[in-house]
C-alpha cells in the first residue's frame, strides 16, 4: 500500500511544475516480481491527472497573480502554450505528458477556459498511454 501511494504522490507531483520523476517510481514497481501492473497504470495515471487538473485550475482561477515572483509559469512560456492552444485546438492537451511542455499547455487550458470534462478526457489518454508504454518497455525488458 505504501508504493501505491508513493506512485500516487510522485505522479500526482510530477504533473506540477517540480521536478519529479513518475515514470522511475513506475517503472521499479512494474519491473518487480507479482506487480500487479493495471493498478499500477490506473494509480499513476489518476495521480498524474489529478496533478494536471491543478495546473488546470491555477490557469483558470489564478490568473490575478500572474506578476508575482512565485506564480509557477513564466509568461513568455503561457504566451507559448496559450498560442498553440488557439492553432492546435484541445487536442494538443493529448501532450500534456511531454515534460516541459506539458505543464503549460495543461495552464493554459484553464486560461483559455478549456471545459474540465473534454480536458480530463484528453490528458488522461495522452498520460495513460505514455504509462503503458513505460510499462511494456520495463515488462519487455525485465522479461
Amino acid at each position: 500500500m505504501t508504493e501505491l501511494l508513493t506512485l500516487f504522490a510522485t505522479a500526482f507531483v510530477a504533473a506540477t511544475l517540480l521536478p519529479v520523476s513518475s515514470e522511475a517510481v513506475l517503472a521499479a514497481l512494474v519491473a518487480r516480481e507479482g506487480a500487479d501492473v493495471v493498478v499500477l497504470l490506473a494509480v499513476a495515471t489518476t495521480g498524474n491527472v489529478l496533478g494536471s487538473v491543478v495546473n488546470w485550475a491555477m490557469g483558470r482561477w489564478c490568473l490575478r497573480f500572474q506578476g508575482r515572483r512565485w506564480f509557477p509559469i513564466r509568461e513568455a512560456a503561457l504566451d507559448r502554450a496559450a498560442g498553440r492552444m488557439r492553432r492546435g485546438g484541445r487536442l494538443l492537451l493529448l501532450l500534456a505528458w511531454v515534460p516541459i511542455v506539458g505543464d503549460p499547455l495543461t495552464f493554459a487550458a484553464g486560461v483559455l477556459r478549456v471545459r474540465l470534462l473534454p480536458f480530463l478526457v484528453l490528458v488522461t489518454i495522452g498520460k495513460a498511454a505514455r504509462y503503458v508504454a513505460i510499462t511494456l518497455g520495463v515488462q519487455a525488458w525485465v522479461g
